[in-house]
């Protein structure tokens, strides 16, 4: 049954959660990581990090899992799938891939693999392991922003160089 309120609560909770995790984002590569690098002493900063980074993580998990669902209920409800097949909604195909990328991150690689690999890391050489941490976020911010873009621009109708 296609309810027409459903469909609008979820873009709100899609948009809402974009908001929340994306802004997250440009957070903790703008602000939080900068302050963090120029903190004194490596020891503080390290803890400082895992604590702060830890309550992120956990609000990001809730987030990307919502923003999935709801993005995931809005393809189904439009039965846009076969936007996938067109470069013109080459968004489409950013916006899945940024979130599975973070979604890769969150559940599966922060816990088995980058908390031990990055501890181990900031331990030995502070510096660069949060300089390579810097780097890897902006990487994640700017794909995450282009994404935006297009999504905003494509669902209201403007198709970067198509007719």
């Amino acid at each position: 049954m296609r309810d027409p309120d459903l469909f609008i609560l979820a873009r709100v909770v899609h948009v809402l959660g974009v908001v929340l995790w994306i802004g997250g984002v440009a957070f903790v590569t703008t602000v939080l990581l900068p302050a963090l690098r120029r903190a004194a002493d490596p020891a503080r900063r390290l803890a400082l990090f895992e604590e702060l980074e830890g309550r992120f993580a956990f609000q990001a998990r809730i987030v990307t899992v919502v923003t999935g669902l709801s993005g995931f209920y809005l393809l189904h409800y439009l039965d846009a799938w076969g936007r996938y097949a067109s470069a013109a909604y080459w968004w489409i195909h950013l916006m899945t891939l940024v979130w599975f990328l973070f979604t890769m991150v969150l559940f599966v690689l922060e816990p088995l693999v980058l908390h031990r690999w990055f501890h181990e890391r900031a331990t030995a050489d502070s510096d660069r392991a949060f300089r390579v941490v810097q780097a890897m976020h902006w990487v994640l911010l700017a794909l995450s922003l282009v994404a935006v873009l297009g999504a905003v621009a494509g669902s209201h109708g403007y198709h970067f160089g198509s007719p």
